[in-house]
């Protein structure tokens, strides 16, 4: 299709990024650029402490040495699993300067789920806050894991208050669960140990994996997408230049409450602010909204990216309304569909538009973006990125006309070579022309914006997570009681989406709550059925397939 999106990009907007990417042979590349520029600035904020670009530089080349120094080599991968503290930035780009591949990893996942990945990506070296130790401890076994490192919350908070900080989270608010790895590190040992290592810079090229990013499937098992130096590099730099006309180098604060262990937030927050020397402000627990504001109250942020959920608490805390946004200037929703309710209000408490964006993980994640001060909700998912091919085809894989819904595909620098040794999914996933199948049902209209109809696959999105209804019920069926389950996605007021769980069941006196906590004991909370509905049967193809389209249509 012609790009007819380009004439309507915001002025200043380029519609090539491939010269700016290709002065960045990696992340590192991109890493020490900013460090070097903006040494003195703030690069990351928590809990009222500031780690500069001089100090993130210095401690992220400690890791690095250390990492070095135990063996870690080019490709070897190291998984993080943390929530939004210092030490994240720090060991995150202290991999990539080793020339490992980073493995993001939830810290919410239970032991099954966390053993499959690290099993299946062959980590070696993994990073945990000591809150999540006990779920290392059971998955360990069957891993290849041979290095781990634990850190407290408090660790990087400064020797008065780092220590005060660990101890009110183990003693007083007893949040850290026992555990027992012998084995393990200490964080703060780490970085004093490799203070004293030597650190040889590895050559990095685009095409080198910087990071295996989980996701699931229609068939519910996840797997790592490979993103590369070169995508993740093209894919800041198709942002940075979307936004660049609205913010200044080394000006600004944006607000971090995703995970960064989520791709929206790592690319989004901490990789293209990072470009522009700005300060991320780190949220801990984005779910606890007066402490998000408190925080929000000592800083004047000028960018903020979430999800519809989170806006949407934001707007009902009395607090948030009064604060000062007279230095918003970027306020990005994606992950999930942006409500026209939630968009309407944030412009109207804030001043500033809510403007929704639309990726995948396997693409890094930007496809589209709206423009940035449009004031007006269309629903849209906004206009490809620069660089950026987008095309809608029907299931001969036959481009359509304007206005005609098929499937959205996709192809660019920012899309994944494929799948972490899984070659016949890879095949799956791309097209004849090299297009990724997004699995998404849309449109494009006659000034290049896109809009999402349907999805075709199945996927259940819970406060921009995604949930796989196969491995719902997989998990579901393993209950005595349970004959078959079907999981579907039903609105939500909180969460957008939350599971719904049709049961077949040969116990009468099975009820919902015991369903529930089966599924807690096997999932994280997000994956688990809000509701659970009994039946006698459920609807079924003529070959006996459960319809689930059938049950959402009901």
């Amino acid at each position: 299709m012609n790009p007819i999106w380009h004439q309507h990009y915001p002025p200043g907007v380029p519609t090539d990024i491939s010269k700016e990417a290709d002065a960045y042979p990696s992340l590192v590349a991109l890493f020490e650029e900013s460090c070097a520029r903006f040494v003195r600035h703030s690069a990351y904020l928590s809990m009222g402490v500031s780690l500069s670009y001089g100090e993130l530089d210095e401690a992220s080349r400690c890791f690095a040495a250390w990492l070095q120094s135990i063996g870690v080599r080019k490709g070897d991968r190291v998984a993080l699993m943390m929530p939004n503290l210092l030490q994240y930035p720090v060991c995150l780009f202290g991999a990539w300067r080793a020339g490992a591949v980073v493995v993001n990893t939830n810290p919410l996942y239970t032991a099954a789920e966390l053993e499959h990945q690290l099993a299946d990506s062959g980590a070696q070296v993994i990073v945990v806050a000591e809150n999540f130790a006990h779920t290392v401890q059971k998955a360990l076994p069957n891993t290849s894991v041979k290095h781990i490192v634990v850190t407290g919350v408090g660790d990087m908070l400064g020797r008065l208050k780092g220590p005060i900080t660990n101890f009110v989270v183990r003693k007083v608010k007893k949040l850290v669960p026992d555990w027992s790895l012998p084995q393990a590190h200490r964080f703060s040992q780490i970085l004093i140990s490799g203070s004293q290592c030597g650190y040889k810079r590895p050559a990095l090229g685009p095409h080198d994996l910087a990071c295996l990013q989980y996701t699931g499937g229609t068939t519910g098992v996840a797997k790592g997408a490979m993103l590369t130096h070169g995508n993740l590099v093209a894919n800041v730099c198709q942002a940075s230049a979307w936004v660049r006309p609205l913010v200044k180098d080394g000006e600004e604060c944006i607000v971090t409450a995703l995970p960064l262990y989520h791709i929206f937030a790592l690319t989004a927050n901490c990789l293209t602010f990072l470009k522009l020397g700005a300060n991320n402000l780190l949220i801990l627990n984005p779910r606890d909204i007066p402490a998000l504001v408190k925080s929000l109250s000592s800083v004047k942020f000028t960018a903020i990216t979430g999800v519809n959920t989170l806006f949407n608490a934001l707007l009902n805390n009395p607090e948030f309304t009064k604060l000062d946004f007279s230095n918003l200037k970027v306020a990005l929703g994606g992950g999930m569909a942006i409500q026209e309710t939630v968009a309407q209000r944030w412009l109207k408490v804030t001043g500033t538009p809510l403007a929704q964006a639309y990726g995948l993980t396997e693409t890094s994640p930007a496809v589209t973006i709206n423009p940035l001060d449009r004031r007006d909700f269309t629903g849209s998912i906004g206009l490809p990125v620069p660089s950026t091919e987008v095309v809608i085809r029907d299931h001969s894989e036959e481009n359509l006309g304007i206005g005609e819904i098929g499937e959205i595909c996709v192809r660019g620098p920012q899309v994944t070579p494929g799948y972490w040794n899984r070659p016949e999914e890879t095949e799956k996933a791309f097209d004849k022309d090299g297009f990724l199948r997004t699995g998404d049902i849309g449109l494009i209209d006659e000034q290049g914006y896109i809009y999402i109809k349907d999805r075709k696959k199945d996927m259940i999105v819970v406060s921009g997570f995604n949930v796989y209804p196969n491995e719902v019920e997989a998990i579901a069926v393993e209950h005595p009681d349970i004959v078959e389950a079907a999981a579907i996605g039903v609105p939500d007021e909180h969460s957008g989406e939350a599971v719904k769980l049709f049961v077949i069941s040969r116990n009468p006196g099975l009820t919902q709550e015991q369903v529930i906590e089966h599924c807690r004991s096997k999932l994280t909370r997000y994956k688990c059925p809000k509701a659970v509905e009994f039946r006698d049967d459920l609807p079924r193809s003529n070959v006996g397939k459960i319809l689930r389209r059938a049950l959402r249509d009901e």
